[in-house]
C-alpha cells in the first residue's frame, strides 16, 4: 500500500489571488504597505500565524502578529464570496484524482498549511471529501516543514513513511517530506520555481498534473 499526500493551495487549487487580497487587506487595515503579489507566494503553505510574521520581517510570531491573524481570518469568508476569488482546481487536477482514487493500492490524502474549516470548504466544493482518506492542516500540527503532517497521516494509514509520496508546489512540501522521510514530488504549475522545489528536496519535479499518473507508474507500479 502506498500513501499519496496533497499540499492543497498551489497544488490542487489556485489560491494565490485570494489569499494575496485578504492578506493585502489586513495588512491594509493595520495600516502596513501591502504586499507584494511576489511576497505572498512565498508564505504560501505556511501556518497563517507564521506567514504573517515573515511579510512583516520578524523571526517570531509576536502579538501584533496573533493580532492580524485573528483579523485575516475574519474576513477571509467574505473575501472568498467576492466575484473573482474563489479558488478554482488548476487544469487537469479532477482528473488525475479520480484516477489515482480509482486504484487500490494507493491511499489519498492532504498535508496542508490551510485551515480545517478551508480544507472542508474546498474539499466539498470540489469533491475531495470522497477522495482524501486521511488529512492533517494547520490547525491540527505544527507549520510545515515540520514533519508532523506527514508522520500523523502515515500512522493514522498504517503505511510507512517510505511507503509515501508528498506531492506539492512549495519548498516546505519539499522540506517537510525529506524530514519525515517521505518521498517528495513537486509540481511546476504552482507559486515555486522548479530550481527552488530541487534544492527544497524534491527528487523529481512534474510540469502538469498527467505527469504524476505516469511517475507514479514507473516509480511505485
Amino acid at each position: 500500500m502506498k500513501l499519496v499526500l496533497f499540499d492543497c493551495g498551489g497544488t490542487l487549487v489556485d489560491s494565490v489571488g485570494l489569499i494575496h487580497e485578504v492578506m493585502a487587506r489586513t495588512f491594509e487595515a493595520f495600516d502596513h504597505p501591502r504586499p507584494t503579489t511576489e511576497a505572498t507566494k512565498t508564505i504560501i503553505g505556511l501556518t497563517l500565524d507564521i506567514a504573517i510574521a515573515r511579510l512583516l520581517g520578524r523571526e517570531h510570531v509576536d502579538d501584533h502578529a496573533v493580532t492580524m491573524t485573528a483579523h485575516y481570518k475574519e474576513i477571509f469568508a467574505s473575501v472568498r464570496a467576492e466575484a473573482g476569488f474563489q479558488e478554482a482546481l488548476f487544469p487537469g487536477i479532477a482528473e488525475m484524482l479520480q484516477t489515482l482514487a480509482a486504484r487500490d493500492e494507493l491511499l489519498i490524502g492532504a498535508v496542508t498549511g490551510k485551515s480545517r474549516r478551508g480544507l472542508t470548504h474546498i474539499s466539498a466544493t470540489h469533491g475531495f471529501d470522497k477522495i482524501f482518506f486521511v488529512s492533517r492542516t494547520a490547525d491540527d500540527c505544527p507549520s510545515k516543514p515540520h514533519p508532523a503532517m506527514v508522520m500523523e497521516c502515515c500512522a493514522e494509514a498504517g503505511v510507512d513513511a517510505r511507503d509515501t509520496i508528498v506531492i506539492g508546489d512549495a519548498i516546505y512540501d519539499m522540506q517537510m517530506a525529506k524530514a519525515a522521510g517521505a518521498h517528495a514530488l513537486g509540481v511546476a504549475w504552482g507559486y515555486a520555481s522548479v530550481p527552488a522545489l530541487i534544492e527544497a528536496g524534491a527528487g523529481h519535479v512534474v510540469h502538469v498534473p498527467g505527469d504524476i499518473i505516469e511517475w507514479m507508474e514507473r516509480n511505485h507500479a
